[in-house]
Parts: C-alpha cells; structure tokens; sequence
C-alpha cells in the first residue's frame, strides 16, 4: 500500500484493509475492535463532550503533526474544564493521493498522545474524497471526559490573579515559518501538547477557578472572553507575558502580535487570591517560563487592559479578521 485510493473509502475490501493494516493495527483496544455502529461505554460520572476538526497545513510541522494536534486539541478542551479525558471518537477525511505512510506517521502520533491522556478511540470513520477536494488529510475528532472539579469561567470573580502556563505564540510562529519555508537559525517548534498531566497536579493543589487553552485568536482572544462573559476588566503586566526571542524576531519582521497568535499546549488561569505561588510552582515544573501576569478587576468591565513597563495603559481588543490561515 503506497498510496490511500479512492476504493479505500468505499466500506469494502480495500477499505476493510486500510482500516485493520493502519488504524487498528496502532488503535486498538476491546471497545474500538467491537467495529459496531455505535460504542457502548457504561455509566459515566459528571461527563463532559467536546468536539473539534483539524485542517492544518503543512500536516507535519516542527514539534508536531495533524494527529498529534487532534488528541491534543479536544483532550486538553475536557483538561481545561477539570475533567479527565476518557473516550474519543476519529473521523478522518483523507485526500486520494495521500501517502499511505504519511497517514500512518500520523496514526502513530494518535497512539502516542492517546497514551499521554490515558485514554482510548472507540468509534470512528474514514472517508477519502477525490484528489483536489481537500488538503491531504482533515480530521474530526470528539471526546468525552468525567469532571474531577468545577472549573469554568463562571467562577471568575474580582481579585483572581491571571497566570500563563508558559511562553506565547510558538504555534502560530512555527507554522507561519514553516509554510513559507523561512529559514531560522534557532529550533522554533510549536507549543503542542497535551495539558492533562500539569492540570491533574493543578487541581491537587486546588484554588483553580477557570482555565482555558490560548489556541485560534491567542491569549487576547481569550481574556476578552472572559471579561465580556463576567462583566470584569483583566489587567495584565505586559512585562510579564513571556515571550521566546524566536517568536519576538517573527513578530516583530512580520507586524504579527504575538497576543492574538495560536498556542496548542499553552493555557491560561485564572486563580483564586493567595494559591497563585503555589500554583506558580507546579506550572514551573513543567514550563520555567510560567508567569503571574495580572488579576481580574472592576476599572474598565468587559475589557482587558495592558500595562506597559513604563506604566502607561492600553486596551487589548478582541482579534479580528484573518490573523493566520490554517493553524489547526
């Protein structure tokens, strides 16, 4: 098998082989290898859904791949509402032509982000479309989680302290760089990952009143979510935002601000008053470039603001238009 065909999407032979050479071969678990039309999955405590699609181009890009991104992506949605990733469904749309090793490089990195989650594909689907009707490979993925705590942006209250799991924009950088072939001399690699191993020791330490994955429409996109949803300001130290020196080269040759760029393994938390240093500690041991970088208050309501290390104040809006073209 060189290349994915047309046939293989057809519910016959070749699609019976493509699914049991490729896709169980590296998926399996008892559940998936029911093969039925639907999963039963037993009862679930406090359960919570997500779902996602993935059309990222190129497919492969420095420090991941379209399959890493999907498990990624709806995983680390059910990570940031405190719930442990579970069960998952996979939809591929795969492009005729595509390279049969290519697909399975990216069932592969399925596999691997599935086993960081501890958790399993139970139902699925693969389609392939005619050469020219989509970019190689998409990907639908859903996922259901049970709740280990109540974290939602509804607990958001004046005085919360705002932290950054790490550095910003590595996604958004790495992919533009990547697509237009520049050249770098560093190793700039996308942030993607998946976040349920630091949120599990977050929630231990307890004081989590919101989190939420920076992905399309970065970090501003984000806080202004939550200042309109909570009817508060956000003030953030722009200081404190950290920044990698790769990703400031590109913003600043490119125009790009690096607040409204994607991140894929970069959150943001809000956190109750007095646990911020604790929580602090255990972001840093994952990423030393975690950082406090603001509270919530009452100044301005619906809007975030940025202080400047020189003290004057501006107003971070909500991104608009087209920032980047299919980065996830």
């Amino acid at each position: 098998m060189k290349q994915i065909t047309l046939a293989m999407g057809n519910g016959g032979v070749e699609n019976r082989e493509l699914i049991e050479k490729i896709i169980f071969r590296h998926l399996k678990n008892d559940l998936l290898f029911q093969a039925e039309d639907a999963t039963f999955l037993g009862s679930l405590q406090e359960a919570l859904f997500t779902t996602d699609s993935f059309t990222i181009t190129p497919l492969f890009f420095p420090g991941g791949d379209i399959g890493k991104l999907s498990v990624a992506g709806v995983c680390n949605d059910l990570a940031m509402m405190g719930a442990k990733p579970k069960f998952l469904s996979l939809g591929f749309i795969i492009e005729e032509g595509l390279s049969a090793r290519d697909f399975e490089k990216v069932v592969r990195s399925i596999k691997k982000e599935l086993l960081i989650n501890e958790a399993a594909v139970v139902t699925g689907d693969t389609k392939v479309v005619p050469k020219g009707s989509c970019d190689g490979l998409y990907i639908n993925m859903s996922a259901i989680g049970e709740r280990v705590a109540h974290v939602s942006e509804r607990n958001i209250e004046v005085g919360d302290k705002v932290l950054l799991s790490g550095d910003i924009a590595r996604h958004g950088a790495a992919i533009f760089a990547a697509r237009e072939g520049i050249e770098l001399e560093s190793e700039l690699k996308s942030d993607c990952s998946s976040l349920w191993p630091v949120v599990e020791e977050l929630l231990a330490v307890g004081g989590i009143k919101a989190m939420r994955d920076a992905t399309r429409g970065g970090v501003a996109a984000v806080l202004n979510e939550w200042a309109i949803a909570r009817d508060v300001s956000i003030e953030i130290e722009e200081a404190n935002v950290p920044l990698s020196e790769e990703v400031r080269g590109i913003c600043e040759i490119l125009g790009f601000d690096p607040l409204v760029l994607a991140n894929e393994g970069t959150f943001v938390l809000a956190a109750e008053p007095g646990r911020e240093e604790a929580l602090l500690e255990v972001l840093r041991r994952h990423n030393p470039k975690a950082q406090i970088i603001g509270e919530v208050t009452d100044e301005h309501p619906k809007r975030v603001l940025l202080r400047s290390e020189w003290g004057t104040r501006r107003f971070l809006d909500m991104p608009s238009g087209e920032i980047l073209p299919r980065i996830c």
